[in-house]
């Protein structure tokens, strides 16, 4: 039968499919408008499967938030930026987050499962596969988190880059509370906290923190206290670990604050060696035990949100912890959650010239 032309437009505002697809759709099923949306469902399963091999580390973070009490991030990744600038897969991730806020799924590929809500004929995935085919790129609902308490709020930095949430208890939902919740969410995209407080760190985590600070240390012996850096000095000198030229530099700039720049690289790594030699005393050292409590102290006040120097505080010192107490003294933080597009997924990098030429067969 003759396929109309606005047989095809119709096709194509119901599925959002090509217009040479849902012609051919609509001829492969004799102009029966349902067979054609199902053909073209089939065809985007198809045309998905060939994509999943690809890497989707592109995308963006949004947010869905029921009252002041519940909210959750999503992020939906894409193969481009370019697509993920695009105003229908931004909506689409929308949806996703709105999808996410009431599934009972513990993860995205649970909720894959569920019912679409703007279409409980189909599933979270059957639209997923639709929006691959219509985009033409990989599509994938990486996670989701959602987080409740006595008041919540969002964050999305960078166009979607970016997504937070922080959770505030014991202090209600006025718009000083909100406000307050607002700055630390900024904060948090900024500083990227891993915990509240150092409460939350475990023993376990503390003694690898400890561990890893000790051993660079000693492999950096250039930082090391002066005592125990000249001992060093002293066996690589008077044991003649060092070549002549070597020992000829340092004798010549030892009082030098740039002494490491006129040692040779096997001089440094010799340096390192014996450092690791002299591990065990140099770690029973307390001048050493002082240096690492310290060195420890600033990375935990990196990665510990209350600790953190509050980023809008006007004398550059006040933390966290002090600009809420200031807000509330019955204010506390109780939960936080950051999404970054793409953290710890394998990127591509591809010249976009030759992407649009490949895809338009130039």
């Amino acid at each position: 039968m003759a396929i109309t032309a606005q047989a095809v437009k119709e096709l194509r505002e119901l599925s959002g499919a090509g217009m040479m697809d849902c012609k051919k759709a609509l001829t492969e099923t004799n102009g029966d408008m349902d067979a054609a949306f199902e053909y073209l469902r089939k065809s985007g399963i198809a045309k998905a499967e060939k994509k999943a091999a690809r890497i989707a580390a592109e995308g963006i973070c949004r947010v869905a938030k029921e009252g002041d009490n519940k909210a959750v991030v999503v992020e939906v990744n894409s193969e481009t930026d370019f697509v993920a600038k695009n105003e229908l897969f931004q909506n689409y991730v929308q949806e996703v987050a709105n999808q996410a806020l009431v599934t009972k799924a513990c993860d995205a590929e649970g909720m894959l499962e569920d019912a679409w809500l703007a279409d409980t004929t189909k599933t979270v995935k059957d639209v997923l596969v639709e929006k691959t085919s219509t985009i033409g790129e990989k599509l994938s609902i990486r996670r989701f988190a959602k987080v409740e308490g006595d008041c919540v709020t969002s964050y999305i930095h960078g166009g979607g880059k970016i997504g937070v949430l922080v959770v505030g208890n014991g202090a209600g939902t006025d718009d000083s509370v909100k406000e307050c919740l607002a700055n630390i969410a900024m904060q948090v995209a900024a500083m990227k906290p891993k915990y509240i407080s150092k409460n939350d760190i475990s023993a376990d985590e503390l003694a690898k923190i400890r561990e890893i600070t000790i051993d660079s240390s000693v492999n950096e012996p250039f930082t090391l206290p002066k005592p125990l850096l000249q001992k060093l000095f002293n066996r690589a000198v008077g044991e003649k670990k060092w070549n002549d030229a070597d020992i000829a530099a340092y004798e010549e700039n030892k009082n030098n604050k740039f002494l490491v720049n006129f040692l040779s690289d096997e001089a440094k790594a010799t340096l390192i060696a014996l450092a690791n030699e002299e591990k065990e005393s140099i770690v029973a050292d307390k001048i050493f035990a002082g240096l690492v409590d310290g060195r420890v102290s600033k990375q935990l006040k990196e990665i510990v949100l209350l600790d953190q120097a509050y980023v809008k505080a006007e004398d550059g010192k006040q933390t966290v912890e002090n600009y809420v107490a200031s807000v509330s003294k019955s204010l506390k933080i109780a939960n936080f959650v950051r999404f970054e597009v793409g953290e710890g997924m394998e990127k591509k990098s591809e010249n976009f010239a030759e992407e649009v030429a490949k895809q338009m067969g130039m």
